[in-house]
């Protein structure tokens, strides 16, 4: 014992050690895509959602951890924007249908994606590419296509913000708002109704990196501008945090580096401290032998004592009487007197075969009279018995 509280106590300081020195190194920057508004990080959306608050102070902003489809479903929205910032967009053709009757009641989506999935890639015949190239330090130079909203110098980007385009555009329904220097189209609308449908292949674009710069504030403002003035704007959670609901304790620890590390080396030593203890401490205990079911023995034994003594008549009266028994219990039927009444409302009380019944009855009436009973009429009492048990109801 002495020597496994010096393992835990060594195991222990060593925890500890590690841990200070994780919390007090320098933190890294963390270049995650997290798309959220809380996050301070490079691609959080922090500075997004403060500087909406600023631009339209009259806007409520509604956070949703749902699916479109239950966002939207039977809830009258007017003057209500929708905002989508994510990596990858996770919309079906319920959320589509919901979508489009949403837009028609002339409210507006804003979509930033970099995947918008297969079902929207379809619907819209929309295919989102990249021309970005580590070889150049800055990306391809963007501008929007509206005379009154382009600027006189395009905008650049570093780190390939900009670099995501639509390598197919269905024209005949959407409107170019943005392309590259290049010419390649960055940012469209489709009309629905009264409302419209607005995607920009680059989230980034709208990120905490991109909006503390001038080039990057101006553009995000320009084209967030496209959306009108509303009452409500939904943004979007799901495609970020997942569903409502989704929160684990496991999820908040692997979330961040020093309690993930510190998880995996709890786990790691308590591994150990198992492997250590496998030892046994104590003498084997024996085994006690289950104590033996004499019932049995008890049935053979009387068995053996009938079958030596070959009484079958004895056998016979016992078997009778225990029928008689049952089917006054179970049936509520006189059995003073074997007759045509008695087997009638027995037939129809047990629902068992007529003919098998009267074929028993004959039997009980003729092992019944005096005289020796056979080993063959006592057997075949016996099945006549047991098939009446099976089929009684």
């Amino acid at each position: 014992m002495k020597g496994m509280k010096l393992y835990l106590i060594g195991t222990g300081i060593l925890l500890i050690l590690y841990l200070a020195a994780e919390y007090y190194k320098p933190k890294p920057t963390d270049w995650r895509p997290s798309y959220l508004k809380e996050d301070k990080i490079p691609f959080g959306l922090f500075v997004l959602n403060k500087e909406y608050q600023s631009i339209f102070p009259e806007t409520r902003i509604e956070m949703s951890r749902l699916p479109v489809y239950n966002t939207l479903k039977d809830k009258e929205r007017k003057n209500t924007n929708y905002l989508i910032v994510a990596g990858a967009l996770h919309v079906d053709e319920l959320d589509y249908k919901e979508l489009v009757k949403f837009m028609k009641a002339g409210n507006h989506v804003f979509i930033a994606t970099f995947d918008i999935g297969s079902y929207l890639k379809d619907t819209l015949k929309l295919d989102i590419n990249s021309s970005l190239n580590y070889g150049k330090k800055k990306s391809v130079p963007i501008n929007f296509v509206n005379p009154s909203v382009k600027a006189k110098q395009p905008y650049v980007f570093d780190k390939g913000l900009g670099d995501l385009y639509f390598s197919k555009v269905d024209t005949s329904r959407a409107t170019v708002l943005g392309r590259n220097e290049e010419g390649a189209v960055n940012f469209v609308k489709y009309t629905f109704g009264e409302g419209a449908l607005y995607v920009l292949p680059n989230p980034q674009l709208l990120s905490n990196y991109a909006l503390l710069s001038a080039e990057g504030a101006a553009y995000a403002a320009k084209a967030l501008s496209y959306l009108p003035v509303a009452e409500t704007l939904i943004w979007d959670e799901n495609n970020t945090k997942g569903n409502l609901g989704n929160e684990s304790l496991l999820r908040v620890l692997f979330k961040h580096d020093q309690l993930r590390w510190a998880y995996y080396l709890s786990m790691i030593s308590l591994v150990i401290f198992v492997l250590f203890e496998m030892k046994r401490r104590q003498r084997i205990i024996p085994i006690i032998p289950q104590l033996r079911n004499s019932s049995v023995d008890f049935v053979r034994v009387v068995g053996k004592v009938y079958y030596q003594q070959r009484d079958n008549s004895d056998i016979a009266s016992k078997k009778i009487s225990y029928l008689l028994e049952f089917i006054r219990g179970t049936y509520r039927l006189k059995t003073n007197a074997i007759d045509e009444e008695l087997m009638a409302a027995l037939v129809s009380k047990s629902g068992g075969n007529e003919s098998d019944i009267r074929h028993l009855f004959a039997t009980i009436e003729e092992v019944s009279k005096p005289g020796r009973v056979t080993d063959y009429q006592l057997i075949t009492l016996n099945k006549l018995i047991e098939k009446f048990y099976k089929e009684a109801q």
